[in-house]
């Protein structure tokens, strides 16, 4: 009889669970729930509906007896920064602020009236992105600190969505270094630069790692989805999930996890918070097993989605990228990193702004995209080769994003390394793996990525 695991995965705008588990060797999977999501505005802000987000959870944990494939673990992973207060009573405070909202606009300059930015970036090793939780809470303590003052407890998304699911409150490591507020060289909350900044001592307590039990659910939820199983921590930060299922273990290969975001990097044991890091904006976020996930987090394909929507969806992803390929291309490019293009009201105004060309066509703004990403991609490889003194034998293109065939080759051809693609489901994958490595499937790293290489396709790019 097979050992279910269940990974729930939440993006900004949807959300799946997934069952995992052992067969012949191979890592299976199997979708068996998936609900959307995303911010609405609430009370002036741009906020995640996170009880939506908790009826969601069980409802798919519904989902799983009804179909006969009965988990026996489980892990949550979400994107990072974004947190949630809760009082002594365990009673939220306030909203979950999602971290596009306005909220931190110009507030770092207040965050370096108590600490430089250069000696932020030597504590904590984390790339300044206005959206920081480090940038929110300076945001709460100016424009609401009758909110801070009275929270028992901070807990990023995934640690609240466990918290619901389980009554105990745990603070996951991966996930709170995208706070800028972990020490890069302890692995916990750095209380000198908290204090530093006046904010709460108390709400920042033990840092608990991938692979470590939450706990089991809450009896009137157990009683609710008609059984129990036990709660697992995955490297709850969804891109310290999807680097733990790149399908190797060569250490000089460079990952690009594609999706809303393209995270790119590669996976160290020590960090390097130089200034030539810092220079070239480059993080040091926590991975599995106190690894560092050193990259760049790049707009990605954030930009894309953004005009399909504004285009009310009349074409598919696929006839989009269609289209820029039929251009062959453009004169113009965007620096796709750019505020600009962060949440514009118009995302094709944006763009058109930014070239300088209001009357730029659709398909002619779509191949600078294409062409703009890619290149942003080459010249982050030119930085890591830069920094390590060595030039990596491969990329890995992993997630959703792997999908785009047309990205993928404007990209390889930028390179001059081979370029791989797969598997699509990393993240899910990857809060598997941790899962099973927590209850001995896997005897390490090593073996767990042995497996993700067996069980799902990898693919060279061909350039044509």
């Amino acid at each position: 009889m097979n050992t279910y695991f269940l990974a729930v995965d939440i993006g900004a705008s949807s959300g799946r669970h997934i069952l995992g588990w052992i067969e012949d060797g191979k890592l299976c999977l199997e979708e068996v729930f998936r609900f959307p999501n995303g911010t609405s505005l609430k009370n002036g802000h741009q906020c995640w509906d996170h009880e939506g987000l908790v009826r969601n959870i069980i409802k798919g944990l519904k989902r799983c007896a009804e179909i006969g494939k009965i988990p026996s673990y489980m892990g949550i992973d979400t994107w990072g920064v974004d947190f949630l207060l809760i009082d002594k009573k365990g009673e939220v405070i306030g909203d979950a602020v999602g971290y596009r909202d306005s909220r931190t606009e110009s507030i770092d300059k207040k965050v370096y009236e108590y600490i430089p930015e250069d000696e932020l970036y030597a504590r904590t090793g984390i790339q300044k992105q206005l959206y920081n939780t480090i940038y929110q809470l300076m945001a709460l303590k100016e424009q609401a600190p009758e909110q801070l003052a009275s929270a028992d407890k901070l807990l990023m998304m995934p640690d609240y969505l466990g918290y619901r699911l389980t009554g105990v409150a745990h603070q996951e490591y991966t996930n709170a270094t995208t706070a800028q507020l972990v020490n890069i060289n302890t692995g916990e909350w750095d209380t000198e630069l908290i204090e530093k900044l006046g904010y709460p001592k108390n709400l920042f307590g033990k840092l608990y790692m991938p692979s470590e039990t939450l706990g089991k659910l809450k009896p009137e939820i157990a009683k609710e989805i008609g059984y129990d199983l036990t709660v697992v921590h995955p490297a709850s930060h969804d891109t310290g999930s999807a680097v733990l299922a790149v399908p190797t273990n060569s250490d000089n290969i460079v990952y690009l996890s594609s999706g809303t975001w393209s995270l790119m990097g590669i996976e160290r044991m020590m960090p390097d918070a130089s200034d030539r890091a810092k220079r070239h904006n480059f993080t040091n976020e926590g991975g599995y097993d106190k690894r560092f996930r050193f990259l760049k987090n790049i707009m990605g394909l954030w930009i894309i989605q953004s005009i399909r929507k504004e285009l009310d969806g009349k074409y598919s992803f696929g006839e989009m990228s269609d289209m820029a390929r039929k251009v062959g291309d453009t004169k113009y490019r965007i620096n796709v990193n750019d505020n600009k293009f962060l949440a514009p009201k118009s995302m094709i105004d944006a763009i058109k702004d930014y070239c300088g060309n209001s009357k730029m066509e659709i398909d002619e703004l779509l191949c600078c995209v294409y062409h703009s990403l890619a290149e942003c991609y080459a010249d982050t490889i030119k930085e890591i080769t830069d920094m390590t003194g060595r030039k990596p034998d491969a990329l890995h293109i992993i997630g959703g994003g792997s999908r785009d065939g047309y990205l993928n080759e404007l990209t390889a051809r930028a390179l001059d390394i081979p370029v791989f693609t797969g598997p699509t489901e990393a993240t899910a994958i990857g809060n598997l793996l941790s899962q099973m490595l927590a209850v001995g499937v896997f005897e390490d790293i090593r073996k767990a990525r042995e497996t993700v290489f067996n069980s799902f396709d990898v693919e060279k790019v061909n350039i044509q």
